[in-house]
């Protein structure tokens, strides 16, 4: 204890040190130098003078009040406040002001609308002393202010939390405001302000079963209840349910509005205010909640405080019975050397933005971190959101931001936020799919597997009413979201996988069960509104390549992800790409036919060698379906026989009649690979290379050697896909015997 007393000493000394009183300010004689700049380089120096007479007038009137004042018939009251209100709004007030107008609001010497109007007024342009804070939560015991006035207290301090310079003071105070929850209409607040303030040692601290069996499970009191399980889980005995949509009411409604008109107003104004916020990363908008947070929340008033105690702090950070507050993590070196002693700040959305706590969450699993973000973010989206409160559609591009910033943590974390999760599953239903439009569709990539009816009625039918009615770019742009969520569950498969043990085979087949269920149900999703798609765009090439794209990860699920499930592509799928104009889209599904290949051929050994992956066994259908693809794809690009021989129920498989109605010569070769409308064009440049001076481009010379010529010459091109699907699926004549039957291929190919 007395290490520690030392230890802290020069800390308490600098803050101290860095209070500065009324009296000094008014007389321009302020200690912070980055002030006494601003106070010099500020534009309309007159005006700012006029405006800080009678900012001083104002707090030297309210400092002085001593008996209850009515403000009817009170001019002078009248004035000042109007004064404190009109300067709070457009530049905030001063931390030296915080004090006096605390001291008075909550004093009772003023009626409840004058406290109000106060309290409303209440925005820094810069930070909050904590001495301010304390001296006013200290005016609580006393009882003189009204109950209501207690209340917009808390939500202020609430609001404002991250804005207070230190809060070791308000740490130490938790027991004080603990003793609040018995008060039924201040616990709702309590209860956030204490989720605020709780660290490990807080939880050992209080008498949880007050809270388990006298004040009953509201949201808020669960939400405290769920940090103090984590803390101490022998002291909370009862069940708290998994998720909660929201744990404590919205509490910055009155200053909202003003802190962000001053965060504009001071950015217009002038340069040397934007350093006025807090932490130390570089200044940021302040102008919505989640933006407030987003920067690391430090114990320390301004930069210039850290650069000149620094040599003093670091005889503290390091001493291993002291915590190490995460503004003063710098470096990796410094991250491992404190890996345990790391305290978090309050807000969780400073994390967000630092790579340093995102490696330490990847390595330290510690669950009241993801609990504090799990709340934090769902509130902040659920409030945030500008297409589910319209009062929000002027802030879309730092809501974007925002969201941007959300899914650059879930990559760096490899996992999705289950409130993201929630967000977008109360959101989609009534969003436009136009608003932060590339932001949500990458959110939807990294919802966590979950089972396929809630997803049905949550994600998919929302997606199916703006797939069917919006633009090409739209239905790609979903199909490439749903690509990207299908890849991130199966790399969780495989992480999942590698770390089971053999002890957990029972267990890890009811997940894998559940697995392949849901990802089989994404799979028929896509491969449904994909054929849909096809039909109302008219088989554009530029939307089958998503499709195909998809169906690259589909194909090789049994191989390259360990999961025994393969399904193929629709008939609505397969064929127009088999049949495109283009040969990307065929070149890209000879490749997709040839993975399927591989990987049901490696299920069916296994089958038959007994080594099957966890119980599993695809069915005779999934083969079925496939030899049907490979009959159409072979009697089209080799055969030339597919009008005959496919037996697909949606197939090419035509009557006779019917083909010579058509009045087309050589019909059967419609689609081989001289004719075939995607691969013409390399059929045509063969010639022209082959035979420079023949005019005629006769495609019948390409056959017997020269087929084998042209067929190298489509490799040559890049076309690996239609190579390896031809020489895994095609029986080629051996080039010993090639000469004896190429008169018999000459009559087969053309």
């Amino acid at each position: 204890m007395e290490r520690r007393r030392r230890s802290e000493t020069p800390k308490q000394q600098v803050h101290h040190k860095n209070q500065t009183d009324l009296s000094a300010w008014r007389k321009g004689k302020k200690s912070d130098p980055e002030k006494s700049v601003q106070s010099h380089q500020s534009p309309n120096d007159e005006k700012n003078e006029s405006k800080q007479g009678s900012l001083e007038e104002a707090l030297s009137y309210f400092e002085k009040v001593q008996e209850r004042v009515s403000l009817k018939k009170n001019n002078a009251l009248q004035k000042h406040l109007t004064t404190v209100e009109s300067i709070a709004l457009e530049k905030g007030l001063p931390p030296e002001g915080f004090d006096v107008l605390l001291k008075v609001a909550l004093s009772g010497k003023l009626a409840d609308t004058v406290n109000t109007r106060l309290l409303k007024s209440l925005v820094p342009a810069s930070v909050i002393p904590e001495d301010s804070v304390v001296s006013s939560v200290s005016l609580l015991c006393v009882s003189k202010c009204s109950a209501s006035t207690q209340l917009l207290f808390l939500r202020w301090l609430i609001t404002m939390f991250d804005f207070i310079d230190h809060k070791e003071q308000l740490h130490a105070l938790y027991g004080f405001f603990f003793s609040f929850l018995q008060d039924e209409k201040m616990c709702p607040y309590v209860c956030h302000l204490l989720y605020l303030l709780t660290r490990k040692e807080s939880g050992e601290s209080v008498q949880l079963y007050e809270m388990e069996y006298h004040f009953g499970m509201q949201s808020h009191l669960q939400a405290l209840l769920s940090l103090y399980k984590l803390f101490c889980p022998e002291l909370v005995t009862i069940t708290l349910p998994g998720k909660m949509k929201t744990y404590f009411k919205n509490s910055e409604g009155p200053w909202k509005a003003v802190i962000n008109a001053v965060r504009r107003r001071n950015q217009e104004n002038s340069a040397v205010l934007k350093p006025l916020v807090l932490g130390t990363a570089q200044p940021q908008s302040r102008k919505r909640k989640w933006n407030t947070q987003v920067l690391i929340p430090a114990s320390s008033a301004n930069r210039s405080n850290l650069e000149e105690d620094r040599e003093k702090q670091l005889v503290n950070l390091y001493s291993m019975d002291e915590s190490f507050p995460v503004e003063q993590l710098q470096t990796f070196p410094q991250l491992l050397q404190n890996i345990h002693r790391l305290e978090f700040p309050s807000q969780m959305g400073s994390v967000l933005t630092n790579p340093l706590l995102l490696h330490y969450m990847n390595c330290i699993k510690d669950e009241s971190i993801y609990l504090r973000l799990y709340y934090w973010m769902g509130q902040t989206l659920q409030e945030e959101c500008t297409w589910c409160v319209v009062d929000n559609s002027q802030y879309e591009e730092e809501f974007k931001a925002f969201l941007e910033t959300v899914y650059k943590t879930e990559c760096f974390l490899q996992e999705g936020f289950s409130s993201c999760e929630e967000f977008l599953y109360k959101s989609l239903p009534l969003w436009d799919g136009f608003c932060c439009r590339s932001q949500v569709l990458r959110l939807v990539s990294w919802i966590p597997l979950s089972s396929f009816s809630e997803m049905k009625s949550h994600l998919y039918d929302p997606l199916v009413q703006l797939f069917f009615t919006s633009s090409l770019y739209f239905k790609c742009s979903v199909l490439e979201s749903l690509k990207e969520l299908l890849q991130n569950w199966l790399n969780w498969h495989m992480i999942h996988l590698d770390s089971e043990s053999d002890s957990q085979a029972q267990s890890s087949n009811t997940t894998l069960s559940g697995l392949v269920n849901t990802v089989a149900e994404l799979i028929h999703f896509v491969g449904w509104i994909s054929t849909v798609a096809l039909r109302l765009e008219n088989n554009p090439t530029f939307l089958l390549y998503f499709i195909l794209d998809f169906y690259e990860i589909v194909c090789d699920m049994y191989l390259r992800y360990n999961l025994p499930l393969l399904i193929m592509p629709p008939a609505g799928i397969f064929y127009p790409a088999l049949l495109s104009m283009d040969s990307v889209s065929l070149n890209q599904l000879c490749y997709i036919m040839y993975r399927y290949r591989t990987n049901l051929v490696a299920a069916k050994e296994n089958e038959l060698s007994k080594k099957k992956i966890l119980q599993f066994k695809f069915s005779s259908q999934t083969y079925q379906e496939y030899n049907q693809y490979i009959v159409a794809m072979v009697g089209c690009l080799w055969t030339s026989s597919a009008f005959q021989k496919d037996t697909h129920p949606q197939g090419l498989r035509m009557d006779d009649e019917l083909l010579k109605k058509i009045a087309v010569q050589d019909f059967k070769s419609s689609f081989n690979i001289v004719y075939h409308p995607a691969l013409m064009g390399y059929a045509l440049l063969f010639l022209q290379q082959a035979w420079p001076d023949d005019t005629t481009f006769n495609f019948s010379l390409i056959k017997g050697k020269r087929w084998n010529w042209y067929l190298e010459y489509l490799y040559s091109q890049g076309l690996k896909g239609l190579k390896v699907f031809i020489e895994s699926s095609i029986n080629r004549v051996s080039q010993a015997s090639h000469n004896k039957t190429e008169n018999m291929q000459d009559e087969k190919f053309i």
